[in-house]
Protein backbone atom coordinates (compact mmCIF):
# COMPACT_ATOMS: atom_id res chain seq x y z
CA UNK A 1 0.00 0.00 0.00
CA UNK A 2 1.42 3.35 -1.11
CA UNK A 3 -0.52 5.61 0.88
CA UNK A 4 -3.09 4.42 3.72
CA UNK A 5 -6.53 6.16 4.09
CA UNK A 6 -5.96 8.34 7.26
CA UNK A 7 -2.71 10.06 5.14
CA UNK A 8 -5.44 10.64 1.96
CA UNK A 9 -7.46 12.36 4.49
CA UNK A 10 -5.39 14.13 6.21
CA UNK A 11 -3.79 15.48 2.75
CA UNK A 12 -7.34 16.19 1.11
CA UNK A 13 -7.60 18.35 4.41
CA UNK A 14 -3.96 20.28 3.71
CA UNK A 15 -5.16 20.45 0.10
CA UNK A 16 -8.44 22.24 1.10
CA UNK A 17 -6.87 24.96 3.89
CA UNK A 18 -4.13 25.92 1.46
CA UNK A 19 -6.25 26.05 -1.69
CA UNK A 20 -4.11 23.78 -3.30
CA UNK A 21 -0.78 25.54 -3.67
CA UNK A 22 1.34 22.58 -3.36
CA UNK A 23 1.11 19.52 -5.34
CA UNK A 24 -0.69 15.88 -3.89
CA UNK A 25 2.93 14.32 -4.33
CA UNK A 26 4.51 17.37 -2.22
CA UNK A 27 1.79 16.72 0.60
CA UNK A 28 2.58 13.14 0.57
CA UNK A 29 6.14 13.31 1.40
CA UNK A 30 5.74 15.97 3.85
CA UNK A 31 3.58 12.78 5.56
CA UNK A 32 7.13 10.97 6.01
CA UNK A 33 6.30 9.19 2.59
CA UNK A 34 9.26 6.76 1.20
CA UNK A 35 10.93 8.09 -1.93
CA UNK A 36 12.14 5.38 -3.16
CA UNK A 37 9.07 3.76 -2.98
CA UNK A 38 7.06 6.63 -4.66
CA UNK A 39 9.50 6.90 -7.87
CA UNK A 40 9.30 3.41 -8.03
CA UNK A 41 5.57 3.71 -8.28
CA UNK A 42 5.80 6.42 -11.09
CA UNK A 43 8.31 4.35 -12.66
CA UNK A 44 5.91 1.25 -13.17
CA UNK A 45 2.47 2.86 -13.46
CA UNK A 46 3.50 5.63 -15.41
CA UNK A 47 6.80 5.00 -17.06
CA UNK A 48 8.36 8.31 -15.08
CA UNK A 49 11.98 8.14 -13.94
CA UNK A 50 13.37 10.26 -11.24
CA UNK A 51 16.08 13.41 -12.53
CA UNK A 52 18.21 15.36 -10.28
CA UNK A 53 17.61 18.86 -11.87
CA UNK A 54 20.92 19.93 -9.81
CA UNK A 55 23.17 17.54 -12.00
CA UNK A 56 21.77 19.36 -15.52
CA UNK A 57 22.66 22.72 -16.74
CA UNK A 58 19.39 23.91 -19.08
CA UNK A 59 20.17 25.37 -21.86
CA UNK A 60 18.50 29.43 -22.84
CA UNK A 61 16.94 27.64 -25.95
CA UNK A 62 15.26 24.89 -24.25
CA UNK A 63 14.15 27.52 -21.70
CA UNK A 64 12.64 29.46 -24.37
CA UNK A 65 10.39 26.57 -24.89
CA UNK A 66 8.04 27.47 -21.80
CA UNK A 67 7.54 30.99 -20.13
CA UNK A 68 7.90 31.73 -16.29
CA UNK A 69 4.55 31.65 -15.72
CA UNK A 70 3.88 28.32 -17.78
CA UNK A 71 6.21 26.05 -15.73
CA UNK A 72 5.00 28.08 -12.33
CA UNK A 73 1.38 26.94 -13.16
CA UNK A 74 1.89 23.25 -13.77
CA UNK A 75 5.21 22.95 -11.63
CA UNK A 76 7.58 22.57 -14.26
CA UNK A 77 10.69 22.89 -15.96
CA UNK A 78 11.94 22.17 -19.73
CA UNK A 79 15.46 20.02 -19.33
CA UNK A 80 16.52 19.09 -22.57
CA UNK A 81 15.55 18.12 -26.63
CA UNK A 82 16.59 15.95 -28.62
CA UNK A 83 15.53 15.81 -32.34
CA UNK A 84 11.22 16.38 -31.37
CA UNK A 85 11.14 15.25 -27.99
CA UNK A 86 11.09 17.44 -24.64
CA UNK A 87 12.11 16.19 -21.71
CA UNK A 88 10.32 18.09 -18.71
CA UNK A 89 10.89 17.43 -15.02
CA UNK A 90 7.00 17.55 -12.91
CA UNK A 91 6.57 16.90 -9.29
CA UNK A 92 2.84 15.27 -10.57
CA UNK A 93 3.01 12.84 -13.38
CA UNK A 94 -0.02 11.77 -12.76
CA UNK A 95 -1.57 14.83 -14.53
CA UNK A 96 -2.21 13.28 -17.80
CA UNK A 97 -3.88 17.02 -18.92
CA UNK A 98 -0.74 19.23 -18.34
CA UNK A 99 1.01 16.40 -20.34
CA UNK A 100 -1.22 17.24 -23.27
CA UNK A 101 -1.18 21.34 -22.56
CA UNK A 102 2.61 21.29 -22.24
CA UNK A 103 2.85 19.22 -25.91
CA UNK A 104 0.71 21.81 -27.70
CA UNK A 105 2.17 25.13 -26.31
CA UNK A 106 6.14 23.90 -27.50
CA UNK A 107 4.77 21.83 -30.83
CA UNK A 108 6.80 18.74 -29.27
CA UNK A 109 6.58 14.98 -27.97
CA UNK A 110 7.13 15.26 -24.18
CA UNK A 111 8.10 13.05 -21.70
CA UNK A 112 8.21 13.81 -18.63
CA UNK A 113 10.63 12.55 -15.62
CA UNK A 114 9.96 13.07 -11.61
CA UNK A 115 11.47 15.71 -9.24
CA UNK A 116 10.41 17.13 -6.11
CA UNK A 117 8.11 20.54 -5.72
CA UNK A 118 10.95 22.19 -4.40
CA UNK A 119 13.59 21.30 -6.79
CA UNK A 120 11.52 22.42 -9.89
CA UNK A 121 10.57 25.63 -7.59
CA UNK A 122 14.57 26.68 -6.99
CA UNK A 123 15.36 25.62 -10.78
CA UNK A 124 12.89 27.93 -12.20
CA UNK A 125 13.91 30.50 -9.79
CA UNK A 126 17.61 29.65 -10.65
CA UNK A 127 17.01 29.55 -14.35
CA UNK A 128 14.54 32.18 -14.92
CA UNK A 129 15.95 34.99 -13.03
CA UNK A 130 19.37 34.92 -14.60
CA UNK A 131 19.95 33.16 -18.38
CA UNK A 132 16.20 33.63 -19.60
CA UNK A 133 16.00 37.20 -18.32
CA UNK A 134 19.13 38.27 -19.46
CA UNK A 135 18.40 36.01 -22.91
CA UNK A 136 14.99 38.40 -23.05
CA UNK A 137 16.30 41.69 -22.49
CA UNK A 138 19.41 41.19 -25.26
CA UNK A 139 16.83 39.48 -27.89
CA UNK A 140 14.81 43.07 -26.96
CA UNK A 141 17.88 45.11 -27.44
CA UNK A 142 19.15 43.65 -30.77
CA UNK A 143 15.36 44.16 -31.90
CA UNK A 144 15.23 47.50 -31.15
CA UNK A 145 18.73 48.28 -31.69
CA UNK A 146 21.54 46.05 -33.67
CA UNK A 147 18.78 45.75 -35.98
CA UNK A 148 19.38 49.21 -37.32
CA UNK A 149 22.78 49.26 -37.88
CA UNK A 150 24.03 48.30 -41.04
CA UNK A 151 27.20 46.28 -41.68
CA UNK A 152 29.47 48.97 -42.08
CA UNK A 153 27.96 50.62 -38.54
CA UNK A 154 28.71 47.93 -37.01
CA UNK A 155 32.35 47.57 -37.71
CA UNK A 156 32.38 51.06 -36.37
CA UNK A 157 31.97 50.04 -33.25
CA UNK A 158 35.56 49.47 -32.06
CA UNK A 159 37.49 50.60 -28.42
CA UNK A 160 37.63 54.66 -29.60
CA UNK A 161 34.26 55.04 -29.90
CA UNK A 162 31.64 56.44 -27.61
CA UNK A 163 28.32 55.66 -27.64
CA UNK A 164 25.18 56.90 -27.17
CA UNK A 165 23.00 54.09 -26.56
CA UNK A 166 24.40 53.95 -23.02
CA UNK A 167 21.01 54.91 -21.60
CA UNK A 168 18.85 52.68 -23.77
CA UNK A 169 15.94 51.10 -21.20
CA UNK A 170 16.70 47.78 -22.37
CA UNK A 171 20.63 48.44 -21.86
CA UNK A 172 19.93 50.14 -18.13
CA UNK A 173 18.23 46.68 -17.42
CA UNK A 174 20.31 44.31 -18.61
CA UNK A 175 22.52 45.93 -15.66
CA UNK A 176 20.09 46.24 -13.30
CA UNK A 177 19.72 43.07 -13.43
CA UNK A 178 23.38 41.79 -14.04
CA UNK A 179 24.03 43.76 -10.71
CA UNK A 180 21.08 42.56 -8.27
CA UNK A 181 21.80 38.79 -9.78
CA UNK A 182 25.30 39.00 -8.31
CA UNK A 183 24.33 40.10 -5.29
CA UNK A 184 21.54 37.22 -4.93
CA UNK A 185 24.13 34.40 -5.83
CA UNK A 186 26.97 35.57 -3.76
CA UNK A 187 29.56 37.26 -5.72
CA UNK A 188 32.44 38.52 -4.72
CA UNK A 189 33.19 39.82 -8.41
CA UNK A 190 31.52 41.03 -11.75
CA UNK A 191 34.14 40.35 -14.49
CA UNK A 192 33.07 41.82 -18.24
CA UNK A 193 35.32 40.73 -20.67
CA UNK A 194 35.74 41.50 -24.27
CA UNK A 195 37.78 39.18 -26.71
CA UNK A 196 38.58 38.91 -30.35
CA UNK A 197 35.37 37.52 -31.40
CA UNK A 198 33.12 37.11 -28.12
CA UNK A 199 31.90 38.74 -24.82
CA UNK A 200 31.54 37.15 -21.45
CA UNK A 201 30.13 37.98 -18.31
CA UNK A 202 31.41 35.52 -15.14
CA UNK A 203 30.92 35.90 -11.66
CA UNK A 204 32.94 34.86 -8.75
CA UNK A 205 31.47 32.73 -6.46
CA UNK A 206 33.05 31.42 -3.24
CA UNK A 207 36.37 32.18 -4.90
CA UNK A 208 35.58 30.54 -8.59
CA UNK A 209 34.90 32.56 -11.69
CA UNK A 210 31.88 31.04 -13.42
CA UNK A 211 30.52 32.25 -16.48
CA UNK A 212 27.41 33.59 -16.87
CA UNK A 213 26.08 34.55 -20.10
CA UNK A 214 28.28 35.55 -23.77
CA UNK A 215 26.20 38.52 -25.23
CA UNK A 216 26.42 39.74 -28.59
CA UNK A 217 30.13 41.00 -29.62
CA UNK A 218 28.53 44.20 -30.88
CA UNK A 219 26.37 45.34 -27.62
CA UNK A 220 29.92 45.02 -25.16
CA UNK A 221 30.45 48.73 -25.82
CA UNK A 222 26.99 50.33 -25.10
CA UNK A 223 27.49 48.22 -21.39
CA UNK A 224 30.68 49.22 -20.44
CA UNK A 225 29.53 52.70 -21.22
CA UNK A 226 26.49 52.06 -19.24
CA UNK A 227 28.30 51.06 -16.50
CA UNK A 228 30.78 54.05 -16.46
CA UNK A 229 27.66 56.20 -16.77
CA UNK A 230 26.58 54.74 -13.47
CA UNK A 231 30.36 55.67 -12.05
CA UNK A 232 30.29 59.12 -13.20
CA UNK A 233 33.59 58.07 -15.23
CA UNK A 234 34.29 59.65 -18.74
CA UNK A 235 32.84 57.37 -21.37
CA UNK A 236 34.94 59.29 -24.40
CA UNK A 237 38.10 58.06 -22.51
CA UNK A 238 39.07 54.68 -23.69
CA UNK A 239 43.03 54.44 -23.64
CA UNK A 240 43.65 55.17 -20.07
CA UNK A 241 42.69 52.97 -16.40
CA UNK A 242 39.53 54.19 -14.64
CA UNK A 243 38.20 53.62 -11.46
CA UNK A 244 35.13 54.32 -10.10
CA UNK A 245 32.22 53.21 -7.33
CA UNK A 246 28.28 52.21 -7.72
CA UNK A 247 25.74 52.04 -5.34
CA UNK A 248 22.44 50.24 -5.96
CA UNK A 249 19.19 50.38 -4.01
CA UNK A 250 17.86 47.46 -3.12
CA UNK A 251 14.22 46.23 -2.42
CA UNK A 252 14.27 46.43 1.36
CA UNK A 253 15.64 49.78 1.14
CA UNK A 254 19.58 49.09 1.55
CA UNK A 255 22.35 49.58 -0.89
CA UNK A 256 25.04 47.57 -2.38
CA UNK A 257 28.42 49.31 -2.90
CA UNK A 258 30.25 48.21 -6.09
CA UNK A 259 34.10 48.82 -6.48
CA UNK A 260 34.45 49.59 -10.65
CA UNK A 261 38.07 49.17 -12.21
CA UNK A 262 37.81 49.88 -16.45
CA UNK A 263 41.19 48.46 -18.16
CA UNK A 264 41.83 48.58 -21.63
CA UNK A 265 42.75 44.96 -23.48
CA UNK A 266 43.59 44.35 -27.00
CA UNK A 267 39.77 44.25 -28.07
CA UNK A 268 38.09 46.44 -25.48
CA UNK A 269 37.66 47.49 -22.33
CA UNK A 270 37.21 44.72 -19.42
CA UNK A 271 35.48 46.10 -16.80
CA UNK A 272 35.88 44.15 -13.10
CA UNK A 273 33.07 45.00 -10.32
CA UNK A 274 33.75 44.12 -6.66
CA UNK A 275 31.06 43.83 -4.06
CA UNK A 276 31.65 46.29 -1.08
CA UNK A 277 28.70 44.62 0.86
CA UNK A 278 30.09 45.55 4.43
CA UNK A 279 26.17 44.81 5.78
CA UNK A 280 26.86 41.21 5.27
CA UNK A 281 30.00 40.53 6.67
CA UNK A 282 29.90 39.50 10.44
CA UNK A 283 32.59 41.51 12.14
CA UNK A 284 33.06 38.96 14.86
CA UNK A 285 36.39 37.24 16.03
CA UNK A 286 34.71 34.36 17.05
CA UNK A 287 32.87 33.71 13.31
CA UNK A 288 35.92 33.97 11.89
CA UNK A 289 37.02 29.87 12.22
CA UNK A 290 40.00 30.82 14.41
CA UNK A 291 40.68 27.91 16.68
CA UNK A 292 41.09 29.02 20.35
CA UNK A 293 44.84 29.45 20.53
CA UNK A 294 44.57 31.39 18.04
CA UNK A 295 41.62 33.33 18.83
CA UNK A 296 43.64 33.83 22.22
CA UNK A 297 47.24 35.02 20.60
CA UNK A 298 45.45 37.39 18.23
CA UNK A 299 43.47 38.98 21.60
CA UNK A 300 46.33 39.22 23.77
CA UNK A 301 48.37 41.15 20.18
CA UNK A 302 45.49 43.44 19.64
CA UNK A 303 45.36 44.37 23.72
CA UNK A 304 48.94 45.71 23.72
CA UNK A 305 49.18 49.15 23.88
CA UNK A 306 52.09 49.49 20.96
CA UNK A 307 53.63 47.32 18.30
CA UNK A 308 52.48 46.32 14.99
CA UNK A 309 49.76 43.27 13.74
CA UNK A 310 50.18 42.30 10.38
CA UNK A 311 47.62 40.14 8.49
CA UNK A 312 49.15 38.86 4.99
CA UNK A 313 48.15 36.85 2.30
CA UNK A 314 46.78 36.85 -1.43
CA UNK A 315 43.71 39.66 -2.58
CA UNK A 316 40.31 37.98 -1.92
CA UNK A 317 41.79 35.73 1.02
CA UNK A 318 39.55 38.11 3.65
CA UNK A 319 42.15 40.14 5.58
CA UNK A 320 39.63 43.44 5.77
CA UNK A 321 37.06 41.09 7.24
CA UNK A 322 40.02 40.08 10.04
CA UNK A 323 41.31 43.52 10.40
CA UNK A 324 37.85 45.04 11.50
CA UNK A 325 36.75 42.11 13.42
CA UNK A 326 39.91 43.22 15.78
CA UNK A 327 39.06 46.79 15.32
CA UNK A 328 35.50 46.68 16.19
CA UNK A 329 36.41 44.74 19.64
CA UNK A 330 38.65 48.08 20.34
CA UNK A 331 36.24 50.10 19.13
CA UNK A 332 35.20 51.99 22.78
CA UNK A 333 34.57 55.45 23.33
CA UNK A 334 38.04 56.37 25.08
CA UNK A 335 40.02 54.85 22.10
CA UNK A 336 40.79 57.10 19.06
CA UNK A 337 41.13 54.37 15.86
CA UNK A 338 42.16 56.20 12.72
CA UNK A 339 42.47 54.09 9.00
CA UNK A 340 43.99 54.78 6.04
CA UNK A 341 42.85 52.99 3.39
CA UNK A 342 42.72 51.95 -0.81
CA UNK A 343 39.78 51.75 -1.27
CA UNK A 344 37.32 51.97 2.18
CA UNK A 345 35.79 49.20 1.53
CA UNK A 346 33.56 48.64 5.09
CA UNK A 347 32.36 51.77 7.07
CA UNK A 348 32.42 51.42 10.89
CA UNK A 349 30.76 54.19 13.23
CA UNK A 350 33.21 55.73 15.82
CA UNK A 351 36.39 54.58 12.98
CA UNK A 352 38.09 57.48 11.62
CA UNK A 353 38.22 56.29 8.05
CA UNK A 354 40.59 58.15 5.46
CA UNK A 355 40.31 57.37 1.81
CA UNK A 356 43.67 57.71 -0.17
CA UNK A 357 43.48 59.73 -3.23
CA UNK A 358 46.68 60.00 -5.20
CA UNK A 359 45.02 62.47 -7.97
CA UNK A 360 45.89 65.17 -4.93
CA UNK A 361 48.74 63.14 -3.79
CA UNK A 362 47.22 61.84 -0.70
CA UNK A 363 48.92 58.38 -0.68
CA UNK A 364 49.32 56.02 2.56
CA UNK A 365 52.48 57.76 3.94
CA UNK A 366 51.00 61.39 3.83
CA UNK A 367 48.11 60.36 5.37
CA UNK A 368 50.33 58.49 8.03
CA UNK A 369 52.43 61.53 8.86
CA UNK A 370 48.93 63.61 9.28
CA UNK A 371 47.45 60.94 11.56
CA UNK A 372 50.44 60.95 13.40
CA UNK A 373 49.57 64.41 14.56
CA UNK A 374 46.01 63.82 15.47
CA UNK A 375 46.12 61.63 18.78
CA UNK A 376 45.88 58.32 17.68
CA UNK A 377 45.71 55.24 20.02
CA UNK A 378 45.00 52.33 17.25
CA UNK A 379 46.49 52.97 13.78
CA UNK A 380 44.91 50.57 10.35
CA UNK A 381 47.28 51.14 7.19
CA UNK A 382 45.45 49.74 4.41
CA UNK A 383 48.65 47.93 2.86
CA UNK A 384 52.63 48.44 3.59
CA UNK A 385 53.98 48.00 -0.01
CA UNK A 386 57.20 50.55 0.52
CA UNK A 387 60.11 51.38 2.50
CA UNK A 388 58.47 55.06 3.17
CA UNK A 389 55.18 53.16 4.68
CA UNK A 390 56.87 50.66 6.40
CA UNK A 391 59.51 53.05 8.30
CA UNK A 392 56.25 55.14 9.25
CA UNK A 393 54.70 52.38 10.62
CA UNK A 394 57.56 51.22 12.69
CA UNK A 395 58.36 54.21 14.35
CA UNK A 396 54.21 54.77 14.69
CA UNK A 397 54.50 51.08 16.53
CA UNK A 398 57.68 52.24 18.72
CA UNK A 399 56.51 55.64 20.20
CA UNK A 400 53.88 54.18 21.24
CA UNK A 401 50.74 53.51 19.09
CA UNK A 402 49.23 50.20 18.06
CA UNK A 403 49.35 49.49 14.28
CA UNK A 404 47.30 47.20 12.39
CA UNK A 405 48.03 46.71 8.75
CA UNK A 406 48.39 44.21 5.57
CA UNK A 407 50.79 43.04 3.43
CA UNK A 408 50.78 40.81 0.71
CA UNK A 409 53.62 37.09 1.00
CA UNK A 410 52.85 33.84 1.04
CA UNK A 411 52.90 33.00 5.16
CA UNK A 412 53.83 34.27 8.45
CA UNK A 413 57.72 33.79 8.31
CA UNK A 414 58.15 35.58 4.46
CA UNK A 415 56.81 38.95 5.70
CA UNK A 416 59.64 38.93 7.98
CA UNK A 417 61.75 38.10 4.45
CA UNK A 418 59.47 40.80 2.69
CA UNK A 419 60.38 43.74 5.80
CA UNK A 420 64.28 43.11 5.27
CA UNK A 421 63.77 43.41 1.01
CA UNK A 422 61.96 46.96 1.27
CA UNK A 423 65.10 47.71 3.28
CA UNK A 424 64.07 47.97 6.44
CA UNK A 425 66.76 47.30 9.19
CA UNK A 426 66.34 43.73 11.02
CA UNK A 427 66.64 45.61 14.48
CA UNK A 428 63.45 48.03 13.97
CA UNK A 429 61.55 44.17 12.76
CA UNK A 430 62.41 42.90 15.78
CA UNK A 431 61.54 45.71 18.00
CA UNK A 432 58.39 46.08 16.56
CA UNK A 433 56.32 43.36 15.17
CA UNK A 434 53.76 41.75 17.91
CA UNK A 435 51.93 39.11 15.93
CA UNK A 436 51.59 38.28 12.15
CA UNK A 437 48.30 36.22 10.72
CA UNK A 438 48.60 34.91 7.72
CA UNK A 439 45.39 33.69 6.07
CA UNK A 440 43.29 32.28 3.33
CA UNK A 441 39.92 30.86 2.42
CA UNK A 442 39.16 27.72 1.80
CA UNK A 443 34.91 26.22 0.42
CA UNK A 444 32.82 25.17 2.70
CA UNK A 445 30.78 21.80 1.36
CA UNK A 446 27.14 22.31 1.12
CA UNK A 447 25.10 21.38 3.91
CA UNK A 448 22.41 20.37 2.33
CA UNK A 449 24.16 17.91 -0.15
CA UNK A 450 27.10 16.72 1.91
CA UNK A 451 27.35 12.93 1.92
CA UNK A 452 30.47 10.99 4.17
CA UNK A 453 33.38 10.04 1.90
CA UNK A 454 36.59 9.14 3.14
CA UNK A 455 39.67 9.92 0.68
CA UNK A 456 42.22 7.83 0.11
CA UNK A 457 44.22 7.25 3.57
CA UNK A 458 47.79 6.84 1.49
CA UNK A 459 47.22 10.33 0.35
CA UNK A 460 45.84 11.94 3.68
CA UNK A 461 48.92 10.68 5.31
CA UNK A 462 51.34 11.98 2.90
CA UNK A 463 49.39 15.49 3.76
CA UNK A 464 50.16 15.47 7.46
CA UNK A 465 47.39 13.44 8.83
CA UNK A 466 48.13 10.84 11.51
CA UNK A 467 46.30 7.58 11.71
CA UNK A 468 44.55 8.22 14.79
CA UNK A 469 42.92 11.44 13.39
CA UNK A 470 41.96 9.45 9.83
CA UNK A 471 40.51 6.99 12.15
CA UNK A 472 38.58 9.88 13.88
CA UNK A 473 37.59 12.24 11.41
CA UNK A 474 34.77 12.93 9.34
CA UNK A 475 35.07 13.97 6.11
CA UNK A 476 32.40 14.46 3.96
CA UNK A 477 32.19 16.04 0.27
CA UNK A 478 29.36 17.71 -1.80
CA UNK A 479 27.04 16.00 -4.06
CA UNK A 480 26.02 19.06 -5.68
CA UNK A 481 22.33 20.51 -5.63
CA UNK A 482 20.51 23.79 -6.30
CA UNK A 483 21.07 25.12 -3.24
CA UNK A 484 24.81 25.38 -4.22
CA UNK A 485 24.37 25.06 -7.84
CA UNK A 486 25.51 21.92 -8.16
CA UNK A 487 29.03 22.86 -7.45
CA UNK A 488 29.18 20.54 -3.85
CA UNK A 489 30.08 23.56 -1.80
CA UNK A 490 28.86 26.50 -0.47
CA UNK A 491 30.75 29.63 1.63
CA UNK A 492 34.24 30.33 2.58
CA UNK A 493 35.84 29.75 6.00
CA UNK A 494 39.22 31.41 6.77
CA UNK A 495 42.24 29.00 7.82
CA UNK A 496 44.79 31.00 9.58
CA UNK A 497 48.65 30.72 10.51
CA UNK A 498 49.27 33.00 13.44
CA UNK A 499 52.85 33.84 14.21
CA UNK A 500 53.29 35.21 17.66
CA UNK A 501 56.84 37.42 18.08
CA UNK A 502 58.31 36.29 21.41
CA UNK A 503 62.16 36.93 22.59
CA UNK A 504 63.27 33.71 20.53
CA UNK A 505 62.15 34.46 17.16
CA UNK A 506 62.93 38.37 17.95
CA UNK A 507 66.46 37.09 18.49
CA UNK A 508 66.54 34.87 15.20
CA UNK A 509 65.20 38.02 12.79
CA UNK A 510 67.59 40.49 14.48
CA UNK A 511 69.78 37.80 13.46
CA UNK A 512 68.84 37.77 9.57
CA UNK A 513 68.39 34.34 9.18
CA UNK A 514 67.48 32.49 6.10
CA UNK A 515 63.66 31.77 5.56
CA UNK A 516 63.70 28.10 5.99
CA UNK A 517 65.41 28.21 9.44
CA UNK A 518 63.39 31.52 10.65
CA UNK A 519 60.46 28.85 9.78
CA UNK A 520 61.32 25.83 11.24
CA UNK A 521 62.02 28.42 14.29
CA UNK A 522 57.99 29.10 14.24
CA UNK A 523 57.03 25.90 14.34
CA UNK A 524 59.36 24.78 17.06
CA UNK A 525 57.45 27.55 19.02
CA UNK A 526 53.98 26.15 18.30
CA UNK A 527 53.01 27.96 15.12
CA UNK A 528 50.24 26.47 13.58
CA UNK A 529 50.98 26.33 9.88
CA UNK A 530 48.33 26.97 7.01
CA UNK A 531 48.19 23.22 5.99
CA UNK A 532 47.66 22.09 9.76
CA UNK A 533 44.56 24.65 9.69
CA UNK A 534 43.38 23.66 6.71
CA UNK A 535 43.59 19.74 7.69
CA UNK A 536 41.82 20.44 10.85
CA UNK A 537 39.04 21.64 8.76
CA UNK A 538 39.11 18.82 6.32
CA UNK A 539 38.79 15.99 9.46
CA UNK A 540 36.24 18.16 11.21
CA UNK A 541 34.01 17.88 7.76
CA UNK A 542 34.07 21.56 6.76
CA UNK A 543 36.42 21.17 3.75
CA UNK A 544 37.45 18.90 1.33
CA UNK A 545 41.04 17.61 0.06
CA UNK A 546 40.72 18.83 -3.30
CA UNK A 547 40.21 22.05 -1.76
CA UNK A 548 43.36 21.73 0.36
CA UNK A 549 45.76 20.69 -1.84
CA UNK A 550 44.60 23.91 -4.18
CA UNK A 551 44.52 25.80 -1.53
CA UNK A 552 47.80 24.73 0.23
CA UNK A 553 49.70 24.07 -2.53
CA UNK A 554 49.15 25.86 -5.77
CA UNK A 555 50.62 29.15 -4.89
CA UNK A 556 54.28 27.66 -3.14
CA UNK A 557 56.28 28.07 -6.20
CA UNK A 558 54.99 31.53 -7.03
CA UNK A 559 56.73 31.92 -3.20
CA UNK A 560 60.10 33.23 -3.89
CA UNK A 561 58.51 35.78 -6.86
CA UNK A 562 55.82 37.18 -4.10
CA UNK A 563 58.34 38.01 -1.46
CA UNK A 564 59.87 40.54 -3.98
CA UNK A 565 58.90 44.16 -3.39
CA UNK A 566 56.69 44.78 -7.07
CA UNK A 567 55.78 48.61 -6.99
CA UNK A 568 53.96 48.03 -10.53
CA UNK A 569 52.18 45.03 -9.20
CA UNK A 570 51.86 44.95 -5.64
CA UNK A 571 49.55 42.16 -5.17
CA UNK A 572 50.00 38.73 -5.89
CA UNK A 573 47.85 36.22 -8.14
CA UNK A 574 44.25 35.57 -6.73
CA UNK A 575 44.16 32.05 -7.69
CA UNK A 576 44.94 30.95 -4.31
CA UNK A 577 42.01 32.78 -2.43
Amino acid sequence: ELVTKDQLNTVNKMIANKGGRKKLVSYLLDLGMDRSKLEEFFLINFDVSTINLATFEISTDVLNLLTRDQCEKYCVIPVTKVDNVLLIATADPTNIGMKEDLAHLTRSQVKLVFATEQQINSSIEHYYVTGYAYTTLLTNYETEVLQELDESEEKKLDVLDTDPKANLPTVVKFINLMLLDSIKKGASDIHIEPYEDSFRVRFRIDGKLHEVIKPDKAIALSLINRIKVMSNLAIEESRKPQDGRIKVALSDGELADFRVSILPTLFGQKCVMRLLNSDSVSLNLEQLGLEDHQLQLIRKAISQPYGIILLTGPTGSGKTTTIYSALTELNTPDVNISTVEDPVEINVSGINQVQVNKAVKLDFAAALRSLLRQDPDIMMIGEIRDLETAEIAIKAALTGHLVISTIHTNDAPSTITRFDNMGVQPFMVASSLNLIVAQRLVRRVCKDCAKPKNPPKDALLQLGLTKEEIENATFLEGTGCLSCSGVGYSGRVAIYEVLHINERIKDAIFKGLALNDLKKICIDNGMQTLLRSALNKLIQGVTTMKEVIEVCFTDESESEADTQPDESNPEPSRKAS
